[in-house]
């Protein structure tokens, strides 16, 4: 099968264009860190944590396999947000070292470049099988109702709605995310489908922050999602859900010398719409 070009592709010197040498600086350089803060995402639960811009956070594999649905928004402005379908298109649909997390409109911008991943050797597997997902979604108790009739409080989507309520957001603010360390795919049949996590005690997903960020991670309660969650076979997967730490770093200034944080999309028009300047003293005269 001949091999289809990207629909969005890179030209040199766009901000697609990664400079990896930069990246791969901040990488080579663990040692010229200082780790600021361990945040643990307990079982089954959420966890919010700010990460200032320039600075690296590592999502940790602790004890065992386990799934983790992320959320991002800029800390100042929770309007703007991470868009998992736009990095889709412009990353790709499982994402590694160098992809980029974009933010909505109007902003688009990168809001965090990953950096390093302990997973990026495993490719693609016999099932078409692969990692850090951004097909698909997190788990919701509105769709647990309608597959089972019963209501559970710990679903992903809950468990972000948690972790955010101290930071003043709502329900509304939950998005689609990235699912860390979980490894999907699409069946014959063009369908969703989910594996068993790959990822073991020690593995790990790093981002730097392009920008100041409020980060918030669901443990999944499918755990390493070896076990169906719904179906036939389905069974509660407690036995398989573990915690996961975030580590929050600071990197050497010298490292960060010609590095700016990346700017809003510059586009300034007003969508083709012209707005009519209103005459308020004739307007008032007519009235009057």
């Amino acid at each position: 099968m001949a091999k289809v070009p990207a629909a969005y592709q890179a030209t040199k010197g766009s901000i697609l264009d990664v400079d990896k040498a930069f990246y791969d600086r901040l990488t080579a350089a663990n040692t010229e860190r200082t780790l600021l803060e361990t945040v643990t995402v307990p079982m089954r639960d959420g966890q919010a944590w700010v990460v200032p811009a320039g600075h690296v956070f590592r999502i940790k594999v602790t004890e065992g396999p386990q799934v983790g649905d992320f959320n991002m928004w800029n800390l100042h402005n929770p309007r703007e947000r991470m868009w998992a379908s736009r990095t889709r298109q412009l990353q790709r649909a499982h994402v590694s070292t160098y992809d980029r997390l974009w933010s909505t409109l109007p902003y688009l911008r990168p809001m965090a470049t990953i950096i390093d991943d302990s997973l990026a050797d495993y490719g693609v597997d016999e099932d078409g099988g692969r990692v850090h997902d951004l097909l698909g979604t997190r788990c919701d108790p509105y769709v647990n109702r309608l597959l089972t009739g019963e209501d559970f409080d710990f679903h992903c989507h809950s468990n972000l709605v948690r972790a955010v309520q101290p930071y003043g957001l709502t329900e509304l603010d939950v998005h689609d995310v990235l699912n860390v360390f979980q490894c999907t795919g699409l069946n014959d049949d063009d369908q969703y489908f989910m594996k068993a996590c790959p990822a073991q005690k020690g593995d790990y997903l790093e981002f730097f922050a392009e920008i100041d960020l409020l980060c918030a991670m669901s443990c999944c309660p499918g755990g390493d999602l070896s076990i169906d969650l719904w179906g036939p076979e389905a069974r509660d997967p407690l036995e398989t859900c573990n915690p996961l730490d975030v580590e929050i770093y600071a990197v050497e200034p010298a490292l960060l010398a010609d590095w700016s944080s990346p700017q809003p999309a510059p586009y300034k028009g007003n969508h083709g719409m012209h707005l009519q300047r209103v005459d308020w003293p004739a307007l008032k005269k007519a009235c009057c």
